[in-house]
């Protein structure tokens, strides 16, 4: 038997396994580091992430923008050669986010130095009695926006015989149209971010968000291991937002992903500059079944950009990147508004693109509240038609983290708990009309 002198002489001997394990253990203390802390967390780098990491970094927030995939990707709806800008909307509540955001286009744009936004008037056109297209002009009318409503005849005379309207139909013309080069656009803004301060990552996918229950701060964790700390936090994953928010806090936001597709048509010879915007040629919607849009020739010259609106249900991961839709309507009204002008035997270009539709086709701009409380904000279920207003709605969301409340606008419109109450959404005094425009 070893005396109490000898045992205190002989140290324990570790088996090789534990040997690695603790050598393991330390070199892991040596690598991990600690965890940075941000005053805001943007998730999702499209147009309203991009805008909101941009406002929160210009009121000298430490600010955090992440990307799951490449910067200025092609897999989301922040991407392409052009967006109509109008504030021509049935709903009364959009035109004035829009003139707000027209403002913060030039003043974001005099801040780089390039264009983005290039102005035209808008024209949208429909059957004289369609519920929507009065509704439109009763909004116009609310919001003062002066709007000229002009028959068939006076349709041929302003728009030099390029435009040909049934006789049931009316046009409705305002000054406040335009087209945003959207890629170019995202890039300004997160430049800007930069500019600011801000932080920007890509090839980051988060995975899960929760309270850090020691600081109260939110704890952003991704895929591939790396943590991120902050005060507080804003969700704009587009179509990923209803997996991500119900992964996390289990609640349930009815947004629907969408594939669909954009077609440009090639205009016939000799008449290619004057569907161009320094002819004076406009933005438009046609109104009724289907619902119509497009931009003038900018992009591709020889090109217009005509496409429908709406698109096939699906998972961002489950694209086909084909036509999602019948072309024979869209075909059929080409060959009748534009005369004979517009090749209308099929589109010479397709893109993909993917809408995120809410049952209503209105945004979603809420705190998360459960757990979250006010602490993380989301905006998503932009429905095609809300990159135009990408400046204001960023602005919205930087003033939600930051201030816990906005002046720009009444969200009431745009709380997820109107679900609640109605699946449907927020009720609509026109008919089920898809009255919004890629």
């Amino acid at each position: 038997m070893l005396t109490p002198q000898l045992q205190k002489l002989i140290s324990p001997v570790s088996s090789p396994t534990q040997k690695t394990e603790q050598t393991q253990t330390k070199k892991r203390k040596k690598m991990e580091k600690p965890i940075e802390k941000f005053d805001v967390i943007v998730i999702g780098a499209g147009i309203m992430g991009s805008c909101t990491a941009y406002e929160a970094s210009k009121r000298n927030q430490k600010t955090l923008l992440l990307e799951q995939f490449d910067f200025l990707h092609h897999l989301g709806s922040s991407h392409g050669e052009s967006r109509t800008i109008r504030a021509t909307y049935p709903e009364d509540y959009y035109p004035k986010m829009v003139l707000k955001s027209e403002t913060l286009w030039r003043e974001a744009e005099q801040q780089i130095g390039y264009k983005v936004y290039f102005k035209t008037s808008q024209l949208d056109i429909g059957p004289s009695n369609d519920k929507a297209i009065q509704s439109l002009i009763s909004s116009c009318d609310k919001n003062s926006i002066p709007v000229r409503v002009i028959d068939r005849n006076t349709m041929s005379l302003e728009f030099d015989n390029l435009i040909q309207l049934p006789h049931d139909w009316i046009g409705v013309v305002t000054e406040h149209g335009g087209v945003i080069k959207p890629t170019k656009a995202v890039s300004m803004f997160q430049t800007l971010a930069i500019i600011n301060g801000g932080f920007l990552r890509d090839k980051i996918e988060i995975v899960e968000i929760k309270k850090d229950n020691k600081t109260g701060d939110v704890l952003v964790m991704a895929k591939n291991g790396e943590k991120f700390s902050g005060k507080k936090c804003v969700v704009t994953v587009g179509s990923w937002m209803n997996k991500l928010v119900r992964n996390i806090s289990g609640i349930v936001i009815p947004i629907q992903p969408l594939e669909t597709t954009v077609f440009y048509w090639k205009i016939k010879k000799g008449y290619e500059s004057k569907f161009t915007i320094g002819n004076g040629f406009p933005t438009f919607a046609s109104y009724g079944e289907p619902y119509i849009y497009g931009t003038p020739s900018l992009e591709y010259p020889g090109l217009i950009k005509i496409p429908i609106h709406g698109g096939r249900p699906c998972e961002p991961t489950d694209r086909t990147w084909a036509p999602t839709q019948s072309l024979d309507p869209l075909k059929k009204w080409i060959q009748e508004r534009f005369g004979g002008l517009v090749e209308s035997t099929r589109p010479v270009l397709t893109q993909s693109c993917m809408y995120s539709v809410t049952p209503d086709e209105d945004f979603v701009i809420d705190f998360l509240g459960g757990e979250f409380g006010e602490d993380v904000v989301v905006g998503g279920g932009f429905s095609g038609h809300g990159f135009k207003m990408g400046p204001i709605v960023g602005k919205i969301l930087s003033d939600l983290v930051i201030d816990g409340e906005t002046k720009e606008v009444e969200l009431v419109h745009f709380r997820i708990k109107r679900f609640e109450k109605n699946s449907k959404g927020n009720l609509k005094k026109f008919d089920d009309q898809l009255s919004s425009a890629h």
